[in-house]
Protein backbone atom coordinates (compact mmCIF):
# COMPACT_ATOMS: atom_id res chain seq x y z
CA UNK A 1 0.00 0.00 0.00
CA UNK A 2 1.41 3.30 -0.96
CA UNK A 3 2.41 6.05 1.36
CA UNK A 4 -0.28 8.59 0.54
CA UNK A 5 -3.35 5.67 1.66
CA UNK A 6 -1.04 5.05 4.75
CA UNK A 7 -1.31 8.16 5.83
CA UNK A 8 -4.83 9.01 4.66
CA UNK A 9 -5.74 5.90 6.87
CA UNK A 10 -3.66 6.32 9.94
CA UNK A 11 -5.52 9.83 10.75
CA UNK A 12 -9.47 8.28 9.68
CA UNK A 13 -8.24 5.59 12.59
CA UNK A 14 -7.46 8.66 14.77
CA UNK A 15 -10.57 10.47 14.19
CA UNK A 16 -12.90 7.58 14.76
CA UNK A 17 -11.31 7.10 17.92
CA UNK A 18 -12.12 10.71 18.39
CA UNK A 19 -15.86 10.63 17.52
CA UNK A 20 -15.91 7.58 19.97
CA UNK A 21 -14.76 10.10 22.99
CA UNK A 22 -16.92 12.90 21.75
CA UNK A 23 -20.32 10.89 21.51
CA UNK A 24 -19.21 9.29 25.32
CA UNK A 25 -18.79 13.46 25.90
CA UNK A 26 -22.28 14.36 24.41
CA UNK A 27 -24.73 11.26 26.23
CA UNK A 28 -23.02 12.14 29.17
CA UNK A 29 -23.70 16.18 28.84
CA UNK A 30 -26.50 15.79 32.24
CA UNK A 31 -25.05 13.22 34.05
CA UNK A 32 -23.50 14.99 37.17
CA UNK A 33 -20.11 15.46 38.24
CA UNK A 34 -19.14 13.61 34.44
CA UNK A 35 -15.62 14.28 33.80
CA UNK A 36 -15.16 14.97 29.76
CA UNK A 37 -12.37 12.92 28.37
CA UNK A 38 -9.95 14.25 25.60
CA UNK A 39 -7.65 12.87 22.54
CA UNK A 40 -3.98 13.41 22.58
CA UNK A 41 -2.39 13.11 19.17
CA UNK A 42 1.09 13.16 18.09
CA UNK A 43 3.14 12.74 14.50
CA UNK A 44 4.60 10.11 13.93
CA UNK A 45 7.70 9.61 11.31
CA UNK A 46 7.88 6.63 9.81
CA UNK A 47 11.30 5.81 7.50
CA UNK A 48 10.88 4.90 4.59
CA UNK A 49 12.31 4.34 0.86
CA UNK A 50 12.85 7.58 -1.67
CA UNK A 51 11.02 6.61 -4.99
CA UNK A 52 13.07 9.42 -6.72
CA UNK A 53 16.44 8.11 -5.35
CA UNK A 54 17.09 4.90 -4.01
CA UNK A 55 20.60 5.55 -3.12
CA UNK A 56 20.40 8.59 -0.99
CA UNK A 57 22.15 7.76 2.39
CA UNK A 58 19.29 8.87 4.48
CA UNK A 59 15.02 7.63 3.66
CA UNK A 60 12.83 10.02 3.25
CA UNK A 61 10.57 9.77 6.49
CA UNK A 62 6.51 9.74 5.98
CA UNK A 63 4.58 11.82 8.76
CA UNK A 64 1.81 9.12 10.48
CA UNK A 65 -0.99 10.55 12.87
CA UNK A 66 -0.43 8.14 16.58
CA UNK A 67 -3.15 8.28 18.63
CA UNK A 68 -1.31 8.59 21.65
CA UNK A 69 -3.55 8.49 24.36
CA UNK A 70 -6.93 9.51 26.22
CA UNK A 71 -6.77 11.81 29.26
CA UNK A 72 -9.58 12.74 31.48
CA UNK A 73 -10.48 16.83 31.87
CA UNK A 74 -10.82 17.46 35.37
CA UNK A 75 -12.17 21.22 35.36
CA UNK A 76 -14.51 22.01 37.67
CA UNK A 77 -18.42 21.38 36.30
CA UNK A 78 -20.93 24.20 37.40
CA UNK A 79 -22.90 23.95 40.66
CA UNK A 80 -26.50 23.98 40.50
CA UNK A 81 -28.64 24.75 44.02
CA UNK A 82 -31.45 21.72 44.52
CA UNK A 83 -31.65 23.03 48.44
CA UNK A 84 -31.76 19.03 48.82
CA UNK A 85 -29.71 18.78 52.18
CA UNK A 86 -28.65 14.95 50.97
CA UNK A 87 -26.89 16.53 47.69
CA UNK A 88 -23.34 17.72 48.03
CA UNK A 89 -21.02 19.54 45.61
CA UNK A 90 -17.02 19.63 46.19
CA UNK A 91 -15.35 22.29 45.37
CA UNK A 92 -11.84 21.30 44.39
CA UNK A 93 -9.88 18.24 42.99
CA UNK A 94 -11.50 15.59 45.54
CA UNK A 95 -14.13 13.20 44.96
CA UNK A 96 -16.02 10.90 47.03
CA UNK A 97 -15.39 7.06 48.29
CA UNK A 98 -18.11 4.66 47.90
CA UNK A 99 -18.20 0.78 48.61
CA UNK A 100 -19.14 -1.26 45.78
CA UNK A 101 -19.18 -5.35 45.21
CA UNK A 102 -15.76 -4.93 43.39
CA UNK A 103 -14.30 -2.37 46.27
CA UNK A 104 -13.85 1.20 46.95
CA UNK A 105 -14.57 3.56 44.02
CA UNK A 106 -14.41 7.14 43.46
CA UNK A 107 -17.16 10.03 42.33
CA UNK A 108 -17.91 13.37 41.52
CA UNK A 109 -21.52 12.86 42.36
CA UNK A 110 -22.67 13.83 45.62
CA UNK A 111 -26.40 13.37 44.52
CA UNK A 112 -26.86 11.01 47.71
CA UNK A 113 -30.23 9.49 49.32
CA UNK A 114 -30.95 7.17 52.29
CA UNK A 115 -32.28 3.74 51.85
CA UNK A 116 -34.20 1.49 53.88
CA UNK A 117 -31.36 0.97 56.02
CA UNK A 118 -31.11 4.31 57.27
CA UNK A 119 -27.47 4.44 55.13
CA UNK A 120 -26.41 7.39 52.70
CA UNK A 121 -26.12 5.96 49.56
CA UNK A 122 -25.51 7.19 45.59
CA UNK A 123 -28.55 7.10 43.14
CA UNK A 124 -26.95 3.58 42.10
CA UNK A 125 -27.46 2.32 45.33
CA UNK A 126 -24.10 2.27 46.87
CA UNK A 127 -22.59 2.68 50.30
CA UNK A 128 -20.97 6.33 50.70
CA UNK A 129 -18.29 6.32 52.92
CA UNK A 130 -17.38 8.43 55.52
CA UNK A 131 -13.72 7.81 57.31
CA UNK A 132 -15.18 4.95 59.84
CA UNK A 133 -17.24 3.41 56.99
CA UNK A 134 -20.45 3.63 55.69
CA UNK A 135 -22.48 6.34 57.36
CA UNK A 136 -25.91 5.14 58.73
CA UNK A 137 -28.97 7.43 59.81
CA UNK A 138 -31.16 6.87 63.02
CA UNK A 139 -35.08 7.27 62.39
CA UNK A 140 -35.25 9.90 64.58
CA UNK A 141 -32.48 12.30 62.95
CA UNK A 142 -33.67 15.65 61.60
CA UNK A 143 -31.94 18.25 59.87
CA UNK A 144 -29.19 17.08 58.28
CA UNK A 145 -26.19 19.16 57.93
CA UNK A 146 -23.07 18.78 55.74
CA UNK A 147 -20.15 21.05 57.05
CA UNK A 148 -17.18 22.45 54.29
CA UNK A 149 -15.26 19.73 56.17
CA UNK A 150 -17.69 16.91 54.93
CA UNK A 151 -19.04 17.09 58.56
CA UNK A 152 -22.16 15.55 59.18
CA UNK A 153 -24.60 16.36 62.00
CA UNK A 154 -28.24 16.08 62.44
CA UNK A 155 -30.92 16.82 65.05
CA UNK A 156 -31.40 13.24 67.28
CA UNK A 157 -34.33 12.42 69.14
CA UNK A 158 -37.63 14.64 70.37
CA UNK A 159 -34.79 16.52 72.76
CA UNK A 160 -33.48 17.45 69.74
CA UNK A 161 -29.86 17.36 70.33
CA UNK A 162 -27.20 18.45 67.70
CA UNK A 163 -25.17 14.83 67.38
CA UNK A 164 -22.22 14.16 64.63
CA UNK A 165 -23.25 11.57 62.53
CA UNK A 166 -19.89 10.87 60.66
CA UNK A 167 -17.57 12.79 58.53
CA UNK A 168 -17.66 12.45 54.73
CA UNK A 169 -14.58 10.96 53.24
CA UNK A 170 -13.03 13.12 50.54
CA UNK A 171 -9.87 11.81 48.68
CA UNK A 172 -7.14 13.25 46.11
CA UNK A 173 -4.99 10.93 43.69
CA UNK A 174 -1.50 10.87 43.33
CA UNK A 175 -1.82 10.79 39.44
CA UNK A 176 -5.23 11.79 38.45
CA UNK A 177 -5.12 10.85 35.11
CA UNK A 178 -4.56 7.32 35.73
CA UNK A 179 -8.04 6.57 37.17
CA UNK A 180 -10.53 4.66 35.09
CA UNK A 181 -13.46 5.07 34.28
CA UNK A 182 -15.72 2.02 35.08
CA UNK A 183 -19.20 3.51 34.43
CA UNK A 184 -22.23 4.29 36.37
CA UNK A 185 -20.07 7.52 36.68
CA UNK A 186 -17.46 5.87 38.87
CA UNK A 187 -13.94 5.57 38.93
CA UNK A 188 -11.09 2.77 40.07
CA UNK A 189 -7.70 3.92 40.63
CA UNK A 190 -5.82 2.77 37.74
CA UNK A 191 -2.47 1.19 37.88
CA UNK A 192 0.19 3.23 39.90
CA UNK A 193 -2.14 5.51 41.59
CA UNK A 194 -2.62 6.24 45.37
CA UNK A 195 -5.50 7.69 47.02
CA UNK A 196 -4.90 10.02 49.96
CA UNK A 197 -7.01 12.29 52.40
CA UNK A 198 -7.72 15.65 50.68
CA UNK A 199 -8.41 18.21 53.16
CA UNK A 200 -8.07 21.29 50.89
CA UNK A 201 -11.25 20.66 48.88
CA UNK A 202 -14.64 22.05 50.60
CA UNK A 203 -18.29 20.82 50.35
CA UNK A 204 -21.18 22.96 49.31
CA UNK A 205 -24.52 21.35 50.77
CA UNK A 206 -27.59 21.60 48.61
CA UNK A 207 -25.70 21.62 45.14
CA UNK A 208 -25.22 19.38 43.14
CA UNK A 209 -21.90 19.76 40.26
CA UNK A 210 -23.41 18.95 36.63
CA UNK A 211 -21.34 17.84 33.87
CA UNK A 212 -18.43 19.42 32.56
CA UNK A 213 -18.98 18.77 29.21
CA UNK A 214 -20.24 22.12 26.64
CA UNK A 215 -22.35 20.58 24.30
CA UNK A 216 -22.45 23.01 21.86
CA UNK A 217 -18.42 22.68 21.84
CA UNK A 218 -18.56 18.54 21.39
CA UNK A 219 -20.86 19.25 18.67
CA UNK A 220 -19.36 21.52 16.71
CA UNK A 221 -16.18 18.83 17.02
CA UNK A 222 -18.19 16.30 15.90
CA UNK A 223 -19.17 17.83 12.71
CA UNK A 224 -15.25 18.75 12.44
CA UNK A 225 -14.13 15.45 12.72
CA UNK A 226 -17.12 14.32 10.24
CA UNK A 227 -15.97 16.56 7.97
CA UNK A 228 -12.28 15.53 8.16
CA UNK A 229 -12.99 11.88 8.02
CA UNK A 230 -15.18 13.06 4.55
CA UNK A 231 -12.55 14.56 2.76
CA UNK A 232 -9.68 11.88 3.88
CA UNK A 233 -12.26 9.20 2.78
CA UNK A 234 -12.60 11.52 -1.00
CA UNK A 235 -9.03 12.06 -1.68
CA UNK A 236 -8.50 7.93 -0.88
CA UNK A 237 -10.92 7.79 -3.28
CA UNK A 238 -9.03 9.73 -5.97
CA UNK A 239 -5.55 8.39 -5.23
CA UNK A 240 -7.70 4.88 -5.91
CA UNK A 241 -8.98 6.11 -9.19
CA UNK A 242 -5.92 7.70 -10.88
CA UNK A 243 -4.01 4.23 -10.00
CA UNK A 244 -7.32 2.12 -11.73
CA UNK A 245 -6.61 4.81 -14.73
CA UNK A 246 -3.05 4.35 -14.88
CA UNK A 247 -3.36 0.30 -14.52
CA UNK A 248 -5.88 0.72 -17.62
CA UNK A 249 -4.03 2.71 -19.73
CA UNK A 250 -0.86 1.26 -19.39
CA UNK A 251 -2.84 -2.22 -19.99
CA UNK A 252 -3.61 -0.85 -23.53
CA UNK A 253 0.19 -0.17 -24.75
CA UNK A 254 0.80 -2.57 -27.86
CA UNK A 255 3.51 -4.80 -26.95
Amino acid sequence: MENTLLIGLSRQVTLERQMDIIANNVANVNTNGFKADRSLFQEYLMPTAREDNFIAARDRRISHVLDRATFHDFAQGSADQTKNPLDVAIGGDGMFVVQTPAGERYTRDGSFQINNQGQLVTASGYQVLGNNGPITFQQTDKQINIAKDGTITVLEGTNRIDSIRAKLRIVGFSQPQRLRKEGSNLYSLGEGNAAQADTTSQLHQGFVERSNVNAITEMSRMIEVNRMYTQIAGMLQQQHDLHRTAIDRLAEVPA
